[in-house]
């Protein structure tokens, strides 16, 4: 009763916010990398300062897919008409992730690619994270939804994966887990148990 208080005027001011907005404001955390790269404030080491940020805020956008849902379900905060937006915006910003890795770090070298996935394995996890998010991608449209009819949502369970792929390829890459690396395995195994408790084939 409390929540569906709270939220009826949230809900009402997301109505007057068009999807296009999200897309928009989807960009800026990719300005203000832009912007410390170019004003030298992106660290000493910029080429992974780049990889790391953009892979940071890719995640931000996988876990704010996925709470969606939960934030419907208990907060009544109706966010699904943003959720293609959001997750478009997930897949942009792995890709770009993975794009600094080719391009700045192993200047497309694939031989130095190939050893650099030996020795760090965490890297397959990642760039299986990107291909398993591929085909959300291309179907992430009315007309696919149409044509694919239920398999549509068996499809997108993919996220589902990726993002556990996402967050051990995030998590592995640390020498030492950080506190902050563990508080986004929380929220990600919270939103994985809410999820799939009321789950139905």
């Amino acid at each position: 009763m409390i929540s569906a208080i709270l939220s009826a005027p949230i809900n009402t001011a997301l109505r007057r916010v068009p999807s296009w907005a999200v897309y928009l404001a989807g960009l800026i955390p990719l300005a203000w990398v832009v912007w410390l790269t170019l004003t030298g404030g992106i660290g000493v080491d910029p080429v992974k300062a780049i990889e790391h940020r953009l892979g940071k805020i890719a995640l931000w956008f996988l876990i704010g897919g996925l709470a969606i849902t939960p934030a419907r379900r208990f907060l009544g905060i109706n966010l699904i008409k943003y959720r293609r937006a959001i997750g478009l915006l997930a897949f942009f910003y792995v890709a770009l992730h993975l794009i600094a890795w080719v391009v700045l770090d192993m200047g497309m070298l694939w031989a130095q690619a190939a050893a650099d996935l030996i020795k760090r394995p965490y890297l397959f996890f990642g760039i299986t994270a990107f291909v398993l998010l591929i085909p959300l991608a291309v179907t992430s449209n009315n007309a696919s939804i149409r044509k694919l009819g239920k398999n549509w949502r068996r499809i997108h369970m993919l996220v589902y994966p990726a993002v556990a792929l996402g967050v051990i390829h995030y998590l592995w890459q640390m020498k030492v887990i950080s506190s902050e690396g563990w508080l986004w395995l929380g929220v990600f195994l919270a939103l994985i148990a809410v999820r799939f408790r009321s789950f139905r084939w």
